[in-house]
């Protein structure tokens, strides 16, 4: 068990029978009544955001969880095969635990999975941005770069981003995963 001062980012705590991670905190003193902690928290399994106040020294209880580097491998069905980078054990995960992040995934690219105490899967993190090859789009033209104009790409992982009109087919371009966003074409 911990208190409200213990409060940091990235803490896991359980809050209504499910795990949150404090996202942002602010420990507040207004100058009648008791002190209070203002919290935004996201919710482990489902990714759902919320703002939750604390009085201050209420007690919340804390979760372990260990943080461990996973390489992805393949698709298989419903889930993902991941390998452990040092044991080399593979294990399948259900797809539903990578919320949506799976699309930027290509074979190789190195995720985090948080295990709790239990070694139950909590939730995977991927990498914020990816480098991925664009394989169709329509001809890019030289100078149309003045209008903020885009066109769909589809990238080697099969999921479509909207891209500058300037863009052509074999680009290599940087990917934000948590907006599914271009962000700039990769020099190389």
């Amino acid at each position: 068990m911990a208190d409200t001062s213990d409060f940091r980012n990235g803490l896991i705590i359980k809050f209504k029978g499910d795990l949150y991670s404090i996202v942002e905190f602010q420990h507040v003193k207004p100058g009648k009544g008791g002190a209070f902690v203002r919290t935004t928290l996201k919710n482990l399994r489902t990714g759902r955001v919320l703002d939750n106040t604390f009085r201050a020294g209420e007690k919340v209880e804390t979760v372990r969880v260990e943080r461990r580097k996973y390489q992805y491998l393949y698709r298989d069905g419903e889930s993902l095969v991941v390998m452990d980078n040092e044991t080399y054990e593979q294990i399948n995960i259900p797809v539903e635990l990578f919320d949506g992040g799976e699309k930027y995934l290509k074979e190789g690219e190195e995720v985090e999975i948080l295990v709790d105490d239990n070694e139950q899967i909590v939730t995977v993190e991927i990498p914020i941005t990816v480098q991925l090859k664009v394989i169709e789009t329509e001809p890019g033209f030289k100078g149309n770069t003045a209008t903020n104009a885009m066109k769909p790409a589809k990238l080697e992982t099969g999921t479509t981003v909207q891209v500058p009109l300037f863009i052509n087919e074999g680009d290599i371009l940087k990917i934000d995963t948590r907006k599914g966003e271009y962000l700039e074409r990769v020099k190389g």
